[in-house]
């Protein structure tokens, strides 16, 4: 019996995840830069349309920011066994993004210059807006170490169970699915590379087999004597 596989990011998946995350940071900084300036600049009741605008703004510099974040996790996963870093670098879209708000969202309510009307249109655009960021930037089923590790085994084991060589399946720069065959019709004519599932997950990061290479695959592994007797009915 083979020994399971351990996920390990490859140098390209981590040097790519880290530059997710400076992206991430510089989208955050631009949200937290915007949300200081409309503090500073546009609670009163002559600017709101800009507040309003701002507001927007900065919510999409927020989801940016998370969806980048994420999407380096997914490359660079952290592992279940250092739980203070694991919900950290998983819910930090989550944090920033109601930190991109929350002080406005404050001041908005505790201002005395501005009208009530004005504390409740914008109040009540920017709570829904850090509110939005908040769920946006969360990750209910963060990637983690231990779950690629887990699903690349299920999936070793599973083309195994197909006659398909783990160890030698092939994905394409673009794609987010191995395959078993190097001539399947969604990779043919593109630059592909080959090795490992473990590998594909390592530098593609969360993949799975090529739904035309899996029945391919299934029909091939059926027995000469069997494809007989269903030609035959």
């Amino acid at each position: 019996m083979s020994e399971p596989k351990v996920f390990q990011a490859s140098p390209e998946a981590k040097s790519k995840a880290k530059q997710l995350r400076i992206f991430a940071v510089i989208a955050w900084l631009f949200a937290m830069a915007g949300q200081a300036f409309a503090i500073f600049k546009l609670i009163s009741d002559e600017t709101l349309v800009w507040l309003i605008v701002a507001i927007v703004v900065i919510l999409a510099l927020a989801i940016t920011g998370s969806t980048l974040w994420k999407n380096a996790n997914k490359l660079d996963p952290a592992s279940e066994k250092e739980p203070t870093r694991f919900f950290i670098q998983n819910q930090l879209g989550a944090i920033m993004g109601v930190l991109a708000f929350l002080p406005m969202v404050i001041l908005i309510f505790t201002n005395k210059n501005i009208s009530g009307k004005t504390k409740g249109i914008a109040g009540s655009i920017a709570a829904i807006a850090m509110v939005a960021a908040g769920i946006t930037g969360a990750d209910f089923n963060p990637p983690s170490v231990e779950k690629y590790t887990e699903e690349i085994n299920q999936q070793t084991e599973a083309a195994k169970s197909l006659n398909i060589d783990s160890d030698n399946v092939y994905w394409s720069k673009a794609g987010n699915k191995y395959h078993a065959y190097d001539d399947c019709q969604h990779i043919r004519g593109k630059a592909i590379s080959s090795g490992s599932i473990k590998e594909s997950w390592e530098q593609k990061g969360i993949s799975e087999l090529c739904k035309t290479c899996q029945k391919k695959a299934a029909k091939a592994s059926i027995p000469s004597d069997v494809k007989e007797m269903i030609e035959v009915e």
